[in-house]
């Protein structure tokens, strides 16, 4: 690992991130990256039990989470491209107001969870959320684009989700078809996000009195969330 490397995930990792990739983005067409070849994911947990929490319907804490996480991701970003600009590389930070919030359920020009995958991070569950091996999906996610000559991951191309049709049976909306993800497949092509989105927000107001469309569900059942939670004890 380069000084650079190192002290860029070091910076990251010391303001809160629980985990830092960094990968190749050369294969994607430069015009969704902003011509630039690298890609940091920054990744932040949720608290197990506020994942525990919504087994039947979201609550009011997992909704100030979402955002107090978000919030979190956009200071991280910020931070880790800023310091990159300060060693003379560009450097743009993916926060919510340059690409979006992502609950629209529109797909946006290069999702975090692309960059995660590049980087090593995750995969793309059958609930079209980013799965790692450390915390399940129970994290919330950013990025970094940029030209800084960082040291990148293998990236991971294929799901590990195998036969496990838990989150498929377990969606209250039918979103997920039980298809296997793998690099270069469209969102639309295993998961109905627009299903996702209206049974989300019809939860959120049942369960937290709020019009905002979360859910999680598919979180808090992810056998690999279960498993963070044996770790973490």
């Amino acid at each position: 690992m380069n000084d650079l490397t190192k002290f860029i995930k070091d910076e990251l990792l010391c303001h809160g991130a629980d985990l830092v990739g960094i990968g190749d983005l050369t294969e994607l067409p430069p015009e969704v990256r902003h011509g630039l070849p690298v890609g940091i994911c920054v990744a932040v947990k949720y608290p197990d039990e506020v994942i525990r929490g919504i087994a039947e319907l979201p609550t009011l804490p997992y909704s100030e989470w979402y955002d107090r996480l978000n919030k979190k991701l956009d200071m991280l970003v910020t931070l880790g491209a800023e310091a990159l600009r300060m060693f003379g590389y560009n450097a743009v930070a993916q926060t919510r107001a340059q690409v979006g919030s992502g609950d629209t359920g529109n797909n946006t020009v290069l999702p975090h969870k692309t960059v995660a995958t590049r980087a090593g991070l995750g995969w793309i569950g059958k609930s079209a959320l980013l799965v790692t091996r450390k915390y399940g999906s129970m994290i919330r996610i950013s990025s970094i684009l940029t030209d800084a000559p960082l040291k990148t991951a293998k990236p991971i191309n294929k799901s590990k989700c195998g036969d496990c049709m838990i989150c498929t049976d377990a969606c209250p909306g039918g979103a997920v078809s039980g298809k296997i993800w793998n690099v270069g497949m469209y969102r639309d092509e295993f998961f109905d996000a627009d299903k996702c989105r209206d049974t989300a927000r019809q939860r959120a107001k049942k369960g937290a009195g709020i019009d905002y469309p979360i859910c999680g569900k598919c979180i808090e059942v992810c056998p690999y969330t279960r498993q963070a939670w044996k770790t973490n004890q």
